[in-house]
């Protein structure tokens, strides 16, 4: 009887190991979810959907509690047919009309540019840093709520952005 030649052992050691190893990394995926599979919010903003409108990367930015704020964000008509959509906080309420098809962004604008609509609101009762409720609404599928966080000057991004008080006489 003739001995396995060493060189045999360990190409066959060499291919058992990178089985395991393969076997192992490829368990990651099994037992933990794929984040990127998912929607979720990215960046400062959140996110919802009613029926075929969806917002995406909703914030308010305001100066100080009690101040005017401004909505930033953006609206997405995913159907075929015109929607109005409410926001709305507090009493306070915006309706930005979106066409089949069309994204509008939120925000404030030197311009009336198209495709960009200025939602803004003259209170916002939470400071920068808590989450005020936005109720969205559309005739067609009714009203959702949502806790968008509010934010102040502080990010470069948004300074520009942030809306100021009237002067007072």
């Amino acid at each position: 009887m003739t001995s396995p030649r060493p060189r045999s052992l360990r190409a066959a050691a060499l291919v058992v190991g990178v089985a395991v190893a393969g076997l192992t990394l490829a368990g990651c995926s099994a037992t933990n979810q794929i984040t990127t599979d998912e929607q979720y919010s990215a960046s400062d903003g959140v996110r919802a959907t009613i029926g075929d409108v969806r917002a995406s990367n909703l914030l308010v930015l305001t100066a100080a509690e009690g101040d005017p704020g401004t909505l930033q964000g953006g609206l997405i008509n995913e159907g075929s047919e015109d929607r109005s959509v409410t926001l709305a906080i507090g009493d306070e309420e915006t309706v930005v009309e979106l066409g089949p098809r069309e994204t509008v962004l939120l925000g404030v604008s030197d311009a009336e540019d198209e495709g960009y609509a200025e939602v803004t609101f003259p209170a916002v009762d939470t400071p920068p840093g808590g989450l005020v409720p936005v109720t969205i609404s559309t005739p067609e599928d009714g009203s959702i709520e949502v806790q968008v966080p509010v934010l102040d000057g502080t990010l470069p991004e948004y300074a520009s952005q942030v809306p100021t008080a009237p002067a007072e006489d």
